[in-house]
């Protein structure tokens, strides 16, 4: 019959790090990024959002045809910025489960 963990049993289980903690680990015992791909791919396409919507208002500030030149460039623009920051990402991810199968294989 299963119990529940005595107070000492629970302070022996090992904690999450907090991402400071994380970041501060100069042995590198734990991986940081494969955690972090969503923020960064989310931080990618907002950076790509801001560009493409300053390109629009500098160029409606020029002129209406360069306003609309600058939309339809930056949508499309934008589409490339996707699929590129999702094929980066990707491959980051696929690089870290590839070095984690390994270090599990060598265990």
């Amino acid at each position: 019959m299963a119990t529940a963990p005595s107070y000492v049993e629970q302070q022996a289980l090992p904690r999450e790090k907090s991402l400071i903690e994380n970041l501060m680990d100069f042995s590198f015992d734990r991986m940081m990024t494969p955690r972090m791909l969503k923020m960064l791919y989310g931080l990618h396409l907002l950076i790509g959002l801001i560009a493409a919507v300053w390109f629009v208002f500098n160029g409606f500030q020029s002129s209406t045809a360069n306003g609309l030149l600058a939309l339809i460039l930056c949508a499309a623009g934008m589409g490339l910025w996707i699929v590129y920051c999702r094929i980066i990402v990707e491959l980051l991810a696929v690089v870290f489960r590839i070095g984690q199968a390994i270090t599990n294989s060598q265990n």
